[in-house]
């Protein structure tokens, strides 16, 4: 291994310009470093091109066609909408496009980040060559995220398939579309297509879809989509994809046997895969993790100090807002690492599946609760109860709070409802500064708002944990007073 340069050209690289990229090249020019950012495809990753954006564009034009075709609730008669799905796609574009310049090599430069285009291959600890220019740095952080995977399905290689990356590319709606894989984006992209006109038969291998979230949270999406005739397959392990007499079909082994599903396009929708290879670390001796995210400690430096990875990349959590999280302890330590360094903390880590009715939940559901062995309290308020929510039409779902047994300390939430990922916010911010269920019962909430359902959730709470003692104690009082 090469010596350590005794200076060097820039205090920071940052390979890869998605959420952790972007966020890691941005503080480090916060604080006057001389950081380099470099991305061999689109600034902006796969959030803005490929994942968050485009697929939450998709899921607000699937919502409008719904809400239209559920116009009469309203008192208002719409013919049944006549969808394009091509202006939908190109919606997705301008939707993209106008987010753009946020991320673009414009807005980075003016801010003080070197950005460069290209292929970047880590050299050594402490140079990366791009374009057959070596630079010399401090520190470097790996942010180069995550792709789609492809299981190893019989023939699938014979067709065109689609996934997150390419299918923003159709501008014809697949008659009949097969669903590969029962997690957030699976299901998210599943509603949506089905809402558009799809025939969307959705195929997971596990028990139930959403396998992270509580059964009965899950079931409730479930009766959900087949309420929109979504066919929900699970116990389906797909095996083989084959054509007969110019149809493509999928073959799953289900209960032992061989189910075919016929299909015209087949959306692969299973998990995605570190981008760990190819630019430099295997050469290094960086090492991996059973699962190919590159291994980090606490710091999020990798087995070589100087280089950091954040992320996708790095895992264990693959969500935007993790990796613009990640980013700040991977910059701050790589830049600062020598005086002071920190920690990443992932206390309390929220999350939300973006189907309709949303999933948001942070801290511990019932099912990692179990698992780990912790006790808790566990309380429930239906959103059916709400009165925003039943003017809206927007009446069902709940809220989910488990707490310290006794105790007002939260330990996790789970909200399944109309904008439940705005709705987790007070709770995420609750169990980030130790606020607990008494203090959010005490707090106002604006009426009528769908968040007063916090608000009834605390009440519900404190109504099975009210003070019996002190309550018979009172009644006695109220007797006596009526006499005195």
């Amino acid at each position: 291994m090469l010596n350590k340069p005794e200076q060097f050209d820039r205090n920071l690289i940052v390979i890869g310009a998605g959420s952790a990229g972007l966020v890691s090249a941005l503080i480090a020019a916060a604080v006057n470093a001389k950081v380099t950012l470099i991305e061999k495809h689109k600034m902006g990753g796969d959030c803005l091109n490929t994942g968050c954006v485009p697929s939450k564009a998709l899921i607000k034009s699937a919502k409008v066609a719904s809400l239209i075709k559920r116009s009469s609730e309203f008192g208002i008669n719409v013919p049944e909408s006549n969808i394009n799905f091509a202006a939908v796609m190109e919606r997705v574009q301008s939707v993209i496009a106008k987010i753009e310049p946020h991320d673009s090599k414009e807005r980075f430069e003016s801010l003080g980040v070197e950005c460069l285009e290209g292929h970047a291959i880590i050299t050594s600890p402490w140079t990366v060559e791009i374009n057959g220019q070596s630079l010399s740095t401090r520190s470097i952080i790996v942010a180069t995220g995550a792709r789609p995977f492809v299981p190893p399905i019989k023939g699938i290689e014979h067709i065109n398939y689609l996934t997150s990356d390419n299918l923003w590319d159709i501008r014809d709606l697949p008659k009949r579309l097969v669903v590969l894989g029962g997690g957030p984006i699976g299901c998210e992209l599943t509603q949506a297509f089905a809402r558009l006109g799809s025939q969307v038969t959705q195929i997971e291998m596990l028990p139930r879809i959403l396998i992270r979230e509580d059964e009965d949270i899950a079931e409730i999406i479930t009766k959900q989509f087949e309420q929109e005739n979504v066919d929900i397959r699970t116990d389906h392990l797909a095996k083989e994809i084959t054509t007969k007499n110019g149809k493509k079909i999928l073959v799953c082994e289900h209960n032992n046997e061989m189910v075919e599903v016929e299909f015209d396009e087949i959306l692969v929708a299973v998990g995605r895969a570190a981008n760990s290879r190819g630019f430099g670390l295997e050469e290094l001796g960086v090492e991996l993790n059973s699962n190919n995210t590159i291994r980090v400690n606490e710091k999020l430096q990798t087995s070589i100090p100087s280089i950091y990875a954040c992320g996708d990349v790095a895992g264990p959590y693959q969500f935007t807002h993790t990796a613009s999280h990640q980013a700040w302890y991977a910059t701050v330590n790589a830049l600062f690492g020598r005086f002071k360094s920190f920690k990443v903390d992932y206390s309390v880590i929220p999350w939300a599946t973006f189907t309709d009715p949303e999933v948001a939940r942070v801290g511990l559901n019932e099912q990692e609760a179990k698992e780990k062995g912790i006790n808790y309290d566990v309380t429930y308020y239906g959103i059916d109860d709400l009165d925003r929510a039943i003017a809206e039409g927007e009446d069902h779902g709940l809220v989910k709070v488990l707490t310290v047994p006794g105790k007002d300390k939260i330990l996790g939430v789970t909200i399944i409802a109309d904008h439940a990922g705005e709705l987790i916010t007070e709770y995420i911010s609750a169990m980030k500064h130790g606020i607990g269920m008494n203090k959010i019962l005490g707090t106002i909430h604006i009426y009528p708002t769908l968040s007063e359902a916090n608000k009834f959730a605390a009440g519900v709470w404190k109504k099975a944990h009210a003070p019996q003692f002190l309550l018979k104690l009172v009644k006695k009082y109220h007797e006596w007073s009526l006499k005195h």
